[in-house]
């Protein structure tokens, strides 16, 4: 098991990254490949009091920014830290990238650096949200923006072996995000891949979720187009700050309030981490040739031990060997 980690990207790198890194370490009992300025790597491992024998440093001169443009920086920041970690996992049912840099950047360095696993069209970024009843396995998520009939399906299918490979939910189920739960809801493009999606084999489709049935998690896996994927993402993001906020404002409105507060504090802490962003760690992009996880741009060292620890259950549970299985299924039911 190799874990690559882009030392440079994020928000808070290196120094976040490395404290993550080094979390992750110490309670794994993993190696890490760390890529970037192996000055300021070294200089950060010194400083935490890190075991250095449990750490390998590939140098890279350059660093891929949250603001330059995706295509052009992953064809011209050729020894940047990001595209020399998209290099050494290429293929490699062994290893994974994790990487809090520019997302853009990432995903089009999957396509270029990496390529998709033969048989997928288009990659798709996941991210598992916590809601009512259960967790949602939602994607994509703003990979593409675009999507054909066929490129649902195939996320369907994804999904399906991420929630049963990783998760551990069997036979989970599958939502088509719609605008009704009728077949014959939504656009030209839902309705046909809810035609595809039900013919499937391999999949649990269980039909089209509306959006209001979203956050009570009546679907183990909701598909839709990264579009429509990263509005729900956003959204529910900053619905759960916003209520947090209203929360707090309502306890602390009088004395009775802040006692009820302190009363219910233990069980609003627990509420709370479970919404967190941190406790999930990172987010797969499943599709490509080679295992990556995308960390948040703002993660900071919890957030980035967790992602490590997203990557180590991918490698564990051969999710790209098992989605290469699926495809290969897929088609031969078809013929």
């Amino acid at each position: 098991m190799k874990i690559v980690v882009d030392g440079m990207g994020g928000d808070h790198a290196p120094h976040e990254i490395v404290k993550g890194c080094l979390e992750a370490v110490k309670e794994y009992g993993i190696r890490i490949t760390l890529t970037g300025d192996s000055t300021k790597l070294e200089q950060e491992l010194k400083n935490l009091n890190a075991p250095l024998e449990s750490f390998e440093i590939i140098h890279t001169s350059e660093v891929i920014t949250m603001d330059d443009p995706p295509v052009k920086a992953i064809k011209r920041k050729t020894d940047s830290s990001m595209v020399k970690g998209l290099e050494m996992i290429r293929g490699n049912f062994s290893s994974v990238l994790i990487s809090a840099g520019n997302t853009g950047a990432l995903l089009a360095g999957g396509l270029l650096k990496v390529g998709r696993i033969k048989g997928i069209d288009r990659p798709a970024l996941t991210s598992l949200l916590p809601f009512r009843k259960s967790n949602t396995l939602l994607l994509d998520m703003g990979a593409n923006t675009e999507c054909k009939p066929e490129n649902l399906a195939q996320f369907a299918m994804m999904g399906s072996v991420y929630m049963e490979s990783v998760v551990g939910k069997k036979n989970p189920t599958v939502g088509l995000l719609n605008i009704g739960t009728e077949e014959t809801k939504g656009s030209e493009l839902y309705k046909a891949a809810y035609q595809i999606m039900k013919g499937m084999q391999h999949i649990n489709f269980v039909g089209n979720v509306e959006a209001r049935d979203v956050p009570e998690g009546v679907v183990d896996i909701l598909v839709c187009d990264g579009f429509t994927g990263n509005i729900v993402l956003k959204y529910t993001e900053g619905l759960a700050y916003s209520l947090f906020g209203m929360l707090k404002d309502v306890m602390m409105k009088n004395t009775v309030s802040k006692v009820a507060a302190l009363i219910l504090k233990p069980s609003l802490r627990e509420f709370k981490n479970g919404m967190d962003y941190t406790e999930v760690g990172g987010a797969p992009l499943l599709g490509i040739n080679g295992g990556v996880i995308k960390a948040h741009g703002s993660s900071n060292a919890a957030a980035m031990k967790n992602a490590i620890r997203q990557g180590m259950l991918y490698l564990e549970n051969g999710v790209l060997e098992r989605i290469q299985n699926a495809v290969t299924a897929t088609v031969e039911d078809k013929l």
